[in-house]
């Protein structure tokens, strides 16, 4: 992966560092009047300070999606929130979750390629990820000094279609051992089971090289370079039955022109994918996108 320029302190400031809640309530509901005023209205009376409100009027749905989040000096029960905001929920038709404070458990699946495991790895690190890698899960050992140099721990688990079921009741073994809250594909070269991306709806999340469904299946930048392209790019989305095909929660581009070979095209695609994926996860990590039937509502 082509590493990225340095900038200096004169020809670029540094993003402000983002303050990490203590909770956050997400929520979705018909439209109406007083939605807000419920929302501020329940926080505030239980002496919590809204750090951060963002909403989505879904004219087209007749939809309210909303993210507020809020913190306290104390500690936040989100159990107990759950049961005292059921009543004004139930008066709204809201779909709402109370997210506690603690980030979230990552558990990343790879097979031999890097760039997308040494990104999540370096973001990590370095405190920009906002999720807690906690193990990494691969097909292949080519990626073991990796993840243990990163203090991770690293379980291969061979796939073949005769021990495919057998494999996969190992992956969700796994989930429940490191009590992971989000599974990220970093580059798995193995098609799910539909059963298994049933179990992991709404957490797990995919990295796909181009926009969907373009270039699918082997070598996707001699495709792309003999196609054409004038635009190179990723999509990160979450995992369903339907083979790429999930709610797309960040895409990634990148233009190029007729001079690049593939292995130029390829290596521009992997800078493209890490970005989309940082993006989904820590968006995801920071409750920042809410599912709306197969699309994405996300509050960056």
């Amino acid at each position: 992966m082509t590493a990225a320029p340095t900038l200096s302190r004169s020809t670029a400031e540094a993003p402000a560092a983002r303050v990490t809640p203590t909770a956050v309530l997400t929520l979705s509901c018909p439209q109406r009047a007083g939605i807000v005023h419920a929302v501020s209205s329940f926080l505030v009376e239980r002496g919590f300070d809204i750090t951060e409100h963002q909403q989505f009027d879904d004219a087209s749905e007749g939809a309210l999606h909303l993210r507020t989040a809020f913190s306290s000096e104390g500690t936040i029960d989100a159990d107990a929130l759950t049961a005292e905001f059921a009543e004004t929920a139930e008066h709204f038709g809201m779909e709402f979750t109370f997210h506690p404070a603690a980030a979230p458990r990552v558990l990343v699946m790879v097979s031999k390629e890097d760039h997308c495991l040494h990104d999540l790895i370096y973001r990590w690190k370095a405190g920009n990820l906002a999720a807690e890698l906690v193990a990494v899960v691969s097909n292949h050992p080519t990626l073991r000094p990796m993840a243990e140099a990163a203090g991770l721990p690293f379980i291969h688990i061979p796939v073949t279609p005769e021990t495919k079921p057998g494999a996969e009741a190992d992956l969700l073994a796994l989930v429940e051992e490191y009590r992971a809250d989000l599974v990220v594909l970093a580059r798995y070269m193995q098609i799910l089971s539909d059963d298994l991306c049933r179990r992991l709806a709404g957490r797990a999340i995919n990295i796909h090289h181009s926009f969907l469904p373009g270039f699918k299946g082997a070598k996707p930048y001699h495709q792309a370079h003999a196609r054409g392209v004038k635009h190179i790019g990723a999509t990160a989305h979450y995992v369903t039955a339907d083979l790429d095909e999930g709610p797309i929660i960040e895409q990634e581009v990148i233009r190029v022109d007729h001079r690049l070979a593939p292995q130029d095209l390829a290596t521009l695609g992997r800078e493209s994918e890490t970005i989309a994926l940082a993006r989904a996860v820590r968006w995801h990590a920071e409750r920042r996108v809410l599912l709306s039937g197969h699309r994405t509502i996300i509050f960056a």
